[in-house]
């Protein structure tokens, strides 16, 4: 990585485009196109005007244009980012106090500030007073995830808990939601435990499970159980009180965010896990989310099968109970993960088996959550760089007359992704939020070398598969065209300086 990356480290990284930023992309809020006009008129007219798009480059400052083209097409290499894994994973590499001072500042110099807003606080508050200059919101993400036990948990949490309490000296209203994952309050371990045990109470509704709290529907009847071939054992009395624990850091960091009046998302994570992250988040909705506007929003992952069939069971639960809820809408990621644990298994892929079938789902996944906002039941955040997906939504919101302004409806992106179409939306008067993790290089650093993982087992190799198919799709759908116009932005900042027009 240090070789690829040599002799760019000075250029700015607003507008990096890596290999990284394509996995997490697809991760965490995976990249849209939403219309300037489709909102105000029904017409079939593109999206997204390019020509708007060039204009909104020329504000882009030169040197960051400079640094986008030139990282993203060193991140695109893949032995590039092999060797980056390999030397960050490396004992001897790391062990060395040089050379780990070495690697962190390579990574914190360019992977790093690309996708994260900052190492602490106030580094993330100076980042997100820039993208309010610009008329971007920001989510805020304390980068901590995957806790071992509860004193880890705990920890964690005051760390979210500090990144609330910032919101108040942040431009009013530049906050859009804190995010947190349920793997940094609950240990990883229990929620495998948890959700096998809720998966066997799907398959035997005559389960007892002593520790569960009311909550809306989890699973679907469309739900493929086959994680555990064999009945767990019963929750032990110290799992029972860890459980107890988790559901009381979720609800504290829950009323200090309605305290705050600032939403909370909770990330989705792979199947192994999210029965339990559902269970909690569903647990605490029935407790917080009796206003209108729901102050919990969980994620729903339209390239699973049964996510059209567990959202509109949810949506119907919560509004027979008389409450609101909140979802993030994105395609999803570890696709490797979960293919690779189903066939391990003997089990089909929870997976759809196209990327046609994904986009599809997750444009009626949309179109069902629209309607609902619509009735005053829901809110949403899309979250997608697909310009089909967008005209959909946009088509549908426009059908409903739901309004732009409309809080219930949001739009969001990784910080440093298609800043073009972030800034576009915002002028077409849609609320659009940045995405930003922040935190210490080491405490982010197992997050960076996943998503290069991730990446570089979809685009490594010669076989041509889904997969394959579908990340190529993204990256040439939304970087290499947002490198196209980096150029010709550069193309036409240098016929200025040499003709003077």
């Amino acid at each position: 990585m240090a070789v690829a990356l040599r002799g760019i480290k000075a250029f700015p990284s607003h507008l990096i485009r890596s290999r990284f930023t394509v996995t997490c992309a697809v991760e965490k809020l995976p990249e849209f196109v939403v219309p300037a006009r489709a909102l105000q008129e029904k017409t079939s007219e593109p999206l997204f005007d390019p020509e708007e798009q060039d204009r909104l480059f020329a504000a882009v400052p030169t040197a960051t244009l400079v640094r986008s083209l030139a990282v993203f097409s060193a991140l695109a290499v893949g032995p590039a980012v092999d060797l980056g894994i390999a030397v960050m994973r490396s004992p001897a590499v790391m062990g060395n106090r040089a050379a780990r001072e070495a690697v962190m500042e390579t990574v914190r110099r360019t992977v790093y500030r690309q996708f994260c807003a900052g190492e602490d606080a106030d580094e993330a508050g100076r980042t997100l007073r820039r993208l309010w200059g610009s008329g971007l919101r920001g989510i805020l993400d304390y980068g901590l995830e995957d806790a071992g036990d509860s004193a880890e948990c705990d920890r964690n949490l005051a760390g979210f808990l500090r990144t609330v309490e910032m919101t108040p000296a942040l431009p009013p209203a530049s906050v859009s939601f804190a995010c947190v994952k349920i793997t940094a309050i609950c240990p990883i371990k229990l929620l495998e435990r948890v959700s096998d045990l809720l998966r066997w109470e799907k398959k035997n509704p005559n389960l007892q499970l002593p520790w569960k709290q009311p909550s809306l529907p989890i699973l679907a009847d469309s739900s493929l159980l086959y994680h555990t071939p064999a009945i767990p054992d019963p929750l032990s009395d110290a799992e029972e009180l860890d459980l107890g624990l988790s559901h009381q850091r979720l609800a504290t960091l829950t009323r200090r965010c309605a305290d705050a009046d600032l939403p909370l998302l909770v990330d989705a994570e792979y199947t192994s896990v999210q029965p339990a992250i559902d269970y909690l988040i569903f647990s605490a909705a029935l407790e917080f989310n009796r206003d209108e506007r729901p102050i919990l929003y969980g994620t729903i992952q339209a390239y699973l099968r049964d996510s059209k069939e567990r959202l509109v069971q949810a949506v119907e639960a919560a509004e027979a109970a008389g409450i609101s809820v909140g979802f993030k809408l994105v395609r999803g990621a570890y696709l490797s993960r979960e293919t690779a644990l189903a066939a391990s298994l003997g089990a089909a892929s929870p997976i759809h088996g196209s990327v046609e079938e994904t986009h599809a789902c997750y444009d009626d996944c949309a179109a069902f959550v629209l309607e609902r906002i619509e009735r005053g039941s829901c809110s949403v955040v899309l979250a997608t760089h697909n310009l089909h997906s967008g005209k959909a939504a946009a088509a549908k919101a426009a059908e409903l007359g739901i309004k732009k302004a409309n809080g219930k409806l949001q739009f969001a992106q990784l910080m440093g992704m298609a800043d073009g179409l972030s800034l576009g939306l915002v002028k077409a008067g849609f609320q659009v939020s940045k995405y930003l993790p922040f935190g210490p290089v080491e405490q982010v650093m197992p997050y960076l070398i996943r998503r290069a993982e991730e990446n570089r087992g979809f685009l490594a190799g010669s076989a041509i598969d889904r997969e394959h198919l579908w990340r190529v799709e993204i990256l040439i759908n939304t970087e290499m065209k947002h490198c196209v116009r980096c150029r010709k932005e550069l193309k036409r900042r240098m016929k200025v300086a040499v003709l003077g027009k």
